[in-house]
């Protein structure tokens, strides 16, 4: 089927002819110029304007012409997405689903596809080793997503790609409108000699109606959204929370509310026989949905979030209330989304939400195959509503009336006038019109290199000139590219220092006056003297240890190792858990128990205690010592307790002082092994803590203990026979995987694939 010898032409010419539909002037635009530039397009453009269409046109070409391509995507959930899709479109075409494949980190489907859809940190990794993975063949990147380059963890993969593809590939970025796109073209021209053509539109195919609501409370709106027949009901809608919370006390609210059409309960009825919802908040889950409403955010277990996502696609539900992660790109299309407050952040500290993010989630209403128009409503507190009906009230009472009774009631209601509190934070509809109006975000260069990439890069090149030269091309102004200077030239001092790197030319020495000011691993009496660039940095064997460690900061990860030969199961854990970040408002039930429930163990007694005493790193109370006092504590005294420190915070104390590393946080918590106490029964876990509506978050951090596990058991702590390690770890591995399978047994696999596969990549 491969015809190498059409020409561009031809193929821009079969492309629009399978077409089904007229295209709208933006895809047209976009393909005209896919077809006929050199070196790609940079694509901007509103969500629901067809963008898929335009990037498939790269696929075709590649199929027809025998050529690779890679698709890259920012979340694994759209890679399996994506797949889908152009298998579908390939098979249509006359091509084969084999002839589409997919790389993650934990799936690999048809891996020696012509195409391949990635996610971008696959991408990165491969252009990283060119002596394994041959480009010579590849004639385009489609980067779908492509504003994700702002990604303060992530979009330096984004950046670091683009610098390092070969120059006859060719580019298709594909990404909602950007502020910037005109300075982002002329930056790629000068700093990566790539010149795309720019397509760009403010229009959508499905236009958009926005309406402030300020007499209507959330329910009353959602209820008035189901009402009518098909094409008068502005359902299915999209309710978009900024908090887990939230979302169930909106879905709370709309109990006994009326939001299905005719027959539509039979149909939620038939197809929820289908699934087990025994466990965890699946009860309360099916009940929301034979009212249809669906709740998806990342509290629910993936088992869960993906029946919500399937029924909504199905149209059987009226409303799925969520969390802004889904704008990001999961496929839900809706007739309407709904706001119901313009704030996000902490109490006391939120803030207006960002234009871009207010933007994906306006985009999200109105769908092509079903509407002819989207919406998009925005509410006001609900104390503004309360107060709005009570001035309506008072004001229909005329100030002159002569009624005795009317003359009461008005100050009967005068008595009850409703108030804004102190303690909440409001929105108005005029920040409501300047989030529409408010223009796209800009890209730039966020976010520093992470060390395990950095070590990689260093593995493929000593050569630090081309990194520098690399971080002083990024996007961004000249005080941002000195400190990427900087912070390039720090990381790589703390390398050397760390013994992971050798620096040609050698720093320079001199005598250090006060001894508490060297450096763990440096001769006491020397220390480098600034300013001093190195012009390499070829890495010793150890650093081999840094690539190891995917999930976690690998300094940290292999000094912790290191220390963890003399721990308990329990102190183990609790060092372990502490890598893996969790929102706060979880974290705060599943703290680390006190001294008195959770002694300390051998590490902390025998080891750490004793050494971070003789630096002078901790007080003898925050390890639990009584304080000593002939006062009585009174009642204001609480306020001077000293905290006792967790196993967790005291290896980070030294880890501290002996890196000086910025960035690294731990967050001690006791999930798994409260989960090993319950007896691995992940279920009666969270019922008993009555943490059924968070359980998504304990679930995933389970999983990703189990990742950890696994890479841990690449290092053996010095002190320690690697047998003995290995047992400990596996023995842990195997009873976390076990309660986690008998909540989610798909996911559970999933993982368990991620950790069998995830050397192929790189082996």
């Amino acid at each position: 089927m491969n015809q190498p010898d059409l020409s561009r032409d031809d193929l821009a010419a079969m492309y629009v002819d399978q077409i089904p539909y007229e295209p709208y002037p933006v895809q047209e635009e976009a393909l005209l110029a896919w077809f006929t530039s050199d070196q790609g397009v940079l694509v901007c453009a509103p969500t629901g304007t067809g963008k898929t269409l335009i990037a498939e046109a790269a696929v075709f070409e590649a199929l027809h012409t025998g050529t690779r391509v890679y698709y890259t995507t920012p979340l694994i959930a759209l890679t399996d997405q994506k797949l889908a899709e152009l298998q579908q479109s390939a098979v249509r075409w006359g091509f084969k689903e084999s002839d589409i494949g997919l790389v993650t980190g934990n799936r690999r489907v048809n891996p020696e596809a012509k195409v391949l859809v990635v996610v971008a940190e696959i991408l990165l990794n491969r252009l990283l080793r060119p002596d394994v993975f041959d480009f010579s063949d590849v004639d385009a990147v489609v980067m779908d997503e492509f504003h994700s380059f702002n990604d303060r963890e992530r979009g330096i993969v984004w950046e670091f790609s683009l610098g390092m593809l070969p120059e006859h590939v060719r580019l298709l970025l594909l990404s909602a409108t950007v502020g910037n796109s005109v300075e982002f073209i002329q930056w790629l021209a000068l700093s990566h000699k790539r010149r795309l053509e720019l397509v760009q539109s403010d229009e959508r195919k499905i236009p958009l109606t926005f309406q402030w609501l300020p007499d209507m409370m959330l329910s009353e709106q959602i209820e008035a959204m189901a009402e009518g027949n098909e094409e008068s009901r502005k359902v299915p809608g999209l309710v978009f929370c900024f908090n887990r919370d939230q979302c169930w006390s909106v879905a709370e609210q709309l109990k006994g509310k009326n939001l299905l059409r005719d027959g539509q309960k039979k149909e939620l009825s038939d197809e929820l026989e289908k699934h087990d919802f025994s466990l965890g908040v699946g009860p309360k889950i099916r009940q929301l949905l034979m009212r249809g409403v669906g709740v998806h955010h990342a509290g629910l277990l993936p088992r869960y979030r993906r029946i919500v996502e399937d029924l909504f696609q199905q149209k059987l539900l009226s409303i799925a209330i969520c969390t802004e992660t889904l704008a990001a790109g999961i496929n839900l299309p809706a007739r309407s989304v709904v706001i119901p407050s313009l704030l996000k952040g902490p109490p006391g500290k939120k803030k207006v939400l960002e234009s871009s993010a207010a933007h994906q989630m306006f985009g999200r209403a109105g769908r092509p195959q079903y509407d002819s128009q989207g919406f998009v409503f925005g509410l006001p507190h609900e104390d503004d509503v309360k107060i709005l009906r009570w001035r309506e009230k008072y004001d229909a009472i005329p100030e002159d009336s002569k009624d005795p009774k009317m003359r009461r009631a008005k100050k009967a209601l005068k008595k009850k006038m409703p108030k804004r509190r102190a303690t909440q934070q409001y929105w108005s509809e005029t920040q409501f019109e300047k989030l529409i109006t408010a223009p796209a975000g800009k890209l730039q260069s966020r976010g520093d290199i992470p060390w395990r990439l950095l070590a990689h890069m260093l593995k493929v090149s000593p050569d630090v000139r081309v990194l520098r030269e690399l971080v002083s091309k990024r996007l961004t102004d000249d005080k941002g590219t000195e400190d990427n200077r900087r912070t390039l030239h720090s990381m790589l001092m703390t390398l050397w220092r760390t013994g992971y790197v050798k620096l040609e030319p050698e720093p320079p020495k001199e005598p250090v006056a006060d001894e508490s000011e060297t450096v763990e691993s440096v001769a006491p009496s020397e220390v480098y003297v600034e300013p001093y660039s190195p012009d390499f940095a070829h890495p010793t064997e150890s650093i081999e240890r840094l690539l190891l460690l995917r999930g976690v900061n690998p300094l940290y990860g292999v000094f912790l190792i290191n220390q963890l030969g003399g721990a308990d199961r329990n102190e183990l854990i609790q060092a372990m858990e502490s890598l893996l970040e969790m929102p706060g408002s979880v974290a705060r039930f599943v703290r680390v128990p006190s001294h008195d429930e959770l002694p300390p163990g051998p590490l902390a007694v025998n080891r750490l205690d004793v050494h971070l005493l003789q630096l002078g790193l901790v007080s003898p109370e925050q390890l639990g010592a009584a304080i000593e006092s002939e006062e009585p504590r009174g009642a204001g005294d609480d306020d001077e307790r000293v905290l006792v420190l967790s196993i967790a915070e005291k290896l980070k104390i030294l880890f501290d002082h002996e890196y000086a590393v910025y960035g690294v946080r731990v967050q001690p918590v006791w999930v798994a092994g409260e989960l090993l106490e319950f007896g691995g029964d992940f279920n009666n876990y969270v019922t008993s803590k009555r943490l059924q509506k968070q359980e998504g978050i304990l679930f995933r951090h389970i999983l990703r203990l189990i990742l950890l596990i696994q890479e841990f058991t690449q290092i053996t702590p010095p002190d320690m026979e690697q047998q003995d390690w290995l047992d400990e770890l596996n023995d842990i591995g195997d009873r976390l995987t076990e309660s986690c399978r008998a909540m989610d047994t798909s996911s559970t696999e999933k993982t368990l694939e991620q950790a069998r596969n995830r050397d192929l990549e790189e082996s």
